[in-house]
């Protein structure tokens, strides 16, 4: 078995193939230096210096030892050859497989403009850029960060915690606009400007300016906003440039099912680089921990003759400052909402219905709150806007009679 990017979802595929009873040679190729680590804590723990890059890395060598897995970091696939089953390394070296898994992630999203080349301007996707953020926000005084969205305010958050001056620009009216609703991002606007960030939302960037080639200014459609560092934080492009030169079908990312499987049977594909085809025939692109994890566990199953279909709610967690957020389902298109808690004591969540259907909940330093509606949406149980409104009404309690 063969599997082709070494993150958290193509360590947790060699993993569940041998817990799936795969007892065959397991090849897991990386194509950064590192071996696989968690990526959350990026933007948050490690750009401040909470946390070492040792500390991230998920499992020792021993462990690869141990159950048999091959491990190549630093070594890169050029080519997938469907028809004699093997994978073509950058150095030409062939690979044989009997079933293959694509978990090659994604990419930062770039802004060709003016400037972007200058030193100074940088993305935040790798351990690698990490630690070259965390280098640089030791010498700088002024940090702009451009996009509101997960990465980009928790970029902010940490420099704001190293005392450094912060401007996040967002080209939307509002902080998180694809993630959360219009409440969540005014009351993390709120959050935000108390602790010192300035906020130009509905702000469009033109390019950057410097001197000597080195980052001095964003040139923004309101002027020029004064920046030692730049993070550009727009999103991701998923990486399926392997999957769409041998043919595989992709669209906004290799296309997959709720088993994980491609158009092509031997081949399976998780995590970020892919596009899952729903019953209705549209496709979702889901950019998180769960997600690789639980469509891992779903291809090795396939690759080993069995089905184990994914089908758990999507979640997703975001730390800015003190100040934990969680997410459970999919608010988006959401007509009706009910708060429960105290939103000026940071402790509160909203719950969502789209078309009188419980979808989705945010919770905010309330654990409890998104764990219950997890289980009430794996469950499909039937809460009504109503009932939660009703001010006696317990979130947890009705979970655990579910």
């Amino acid at each position: 078995m063969v599997v082709i990017g070494a993150g958290q979802g193509g360590l947790q595929l060699a993993e569940s193939l041998r817990t799936e009873g795969w007892t065959g040679p397991i090849r897991l190729f990386g194509e950064e230096r590192f071996a696989p680590y968690n990526r959350p804590p990026l933007s948050k723990a490690l750009i401040c210096g909470a946390v070492e890059a040792d500390n991230l890395i998920i499992r020792g060598a021993d462990f690869f030892t141990k159950k048999g897995i091959d491990l190549s970091t630093g070594t890169r696939v050029a080519a997938i050859d469907r028809e004699l089953r093997e994978v073509v390394l950058a150095d030409g070296t062939r690979v044989a497989y009997e079933g293959l898994a694509l978990a090659t992630g994604s990419r930062a999203r770039t802004l060709p403009l003016p400037g972007a080349e200058l030193d100074g301007v940088v993305v935040l996707r790798t351990l690698d850029d990490a630690l070259d953020i965390e280098r640089r926000l030791a010498t700088v005084d002024s940090v702009a960060v451009v996009g509101g969205g997960f990465i980009g305010l928790e970029v902010a958050s940490s420099a704001r915690k190293l005392g450094r001056e912060v401007t996040v620009i967002e080209a939307v009216p509002r902080l998180m606009a694809r993630a959360v609703s219009e409440p969540v991002s005014a009351w993390y606007a709120d959050l935000h400007e108390r602790h010192g960030v300035r906020l130009m939302l509905s702000t469009g960037v033109t390019g950057f300016s410097g001197v000597d080639g080195r980052v001095a200014a964003v040139e923004t459609s309101r002027g020029p906003v004064a920046a030692e560092l730049v993070v550009v934080g727009v999103g991701v492009v998923p990486d399926d440039d392997l999957a769409r030169a041998c043919g595989l079908d992709c669209d906004r990312g290799v296309i997959v099912d709720d088993y994980s499987r491609t158009s092509d049977p031997a081949i399976v594909a998780l995590g970020d680089c892919t596009a899952r085809r729903m019953l209705d025939g549209s496709l979702l692109r889901l950019e998180s921990v769960q997600n690789a994890i639980e469509q891992a566990k779903s291809g090795a199953a396939w690759l080993m003759g069995k089905e184990r279909r994914f089908t758990a709610t999507p979640w997703f967690w975001s730390d800015q400052y003190d100040v934990k957020l969680q997410m459970a389902g999919l608010s988006a298109g959401q007509d009706r909402a009910v708060t429960l808690g105290a939103p000026a004591e940071a402790r509160f969540s909203i719950l969502y219905w789209r078309e009188g259907r419980f979808v989705a909940c945010d919770s905010i330093n309330r654990p409890s709150d998104h764990m219950a509606a997890r289980k009430l949406l794996d469950r499909g149980t039937d809460l009504t806007a109503d009932e939660a409104a009703d001010p006696a009404f317990d979130l947890a309690a009705r979970a655990r009679a579910a």
